[in-house]
């Protein structure tokens, strides 16, 4: 099971924090919270991770090694300077050649308490070419921006206005691709939001979707990081 991890972003939102580090790296109790992540994947079943990274990557590089710290096999796909936007960033790793027909995608700020191999089963078992993770959310956590179905998101959409009534989900942060939709859906060196593709998808049919019913946690904002922080701190009392 390989996961890739989008951990290129500039982190504005979190500096003065994320002037000298990278988001992956900012610390929760003394420990990156690249381990908080990379532990979960790997009690999850997943076997090989990607990190896509672009600022201050290398400090990634140094932190993660090989992954073997973690019993994971770990690979690195440097932007460089030139950022690319999330869906780009994919489209720049299944370049490379290192993506396997179909993999897990997830954000290096993202902590999801969910079990990473009942979702790679489920898209195992799909026919569509992707599959999203959806919490019902009701403007609860974010801005609510999916409708679902119980089988597909029928509608995925992060700027629609005024919203529909169903539109009652929010995208969890953990996705399954295939490795021809990305090479289809998303032209090669280009500045894109991997939400334009799922969108996309959405619309056509062919974006699955599966419910989830634990919060997800993010360590890209102050408010964020303090609930990770809360919820380590109960873990380890």
């Amino acid at each position: 099971m390989q996961c890739l991890v989008l951990a290129g972003g500039l982190a504005t939102r979190m500096r003065p924090i994320t002037e000298t580090i990278p988001k992956s790296l900012i610390p929760v109790h003394g420990t990156p919270f690249a381990h908080y992540q990379l532990k979960k994947l790997a009690e999850d079943g997943v076997t090989e991770v990607v990190f896509s990274i672009g600022y201050l990557g290398e400090q990634i590089r140094e932190f993660v090694g090989d992954g073997s710290r973690w019993g994971l096999k770990a690979r690195f796909v440097d932007e460089g300077r030139e950022l690319r936007g999330t869906g780009g960033a994919v489209r720049f790793c299944v370049d490379q050649g290192v993506m396997q027909e179909r993999f897990l995608v997830t954000y290096g700020d993202s902590y999801l308490p969910i079990d990473y191999g009942g979702v790679w089963k489920r898209f195992q078992d799909c026919p569509e070419p992707a599959l999203m993770t959806v919490l019902e959310n009701s403007e609860k956590w974010d801005s609510s921006n999916a409708c679902f179905d119980g089988r597909r998101v029928n509608l995925y959409d992060k700027k629609l206005t005024p919203k529909p009534k169903a539109m009652r989900y929010i995208d969890y942060g953990l996705m399954g691709m295939e490795r021809k939709i990305i090479e289809d859906g998303i032209p090669r060196e280009t500045k894109v939001d991997l939400a334009d593709l799922l969108s996309r998808l959405s619309r056509e049919g062919r974006l699955a979707g599966m419910e989830v019913f634990e919060r997800f946690y993010e360590i890209g904002s102050p408010s964020g990081l303090r609930d990770f922080e809360a919820l380590v701190a109960t873990a380890q009392s």
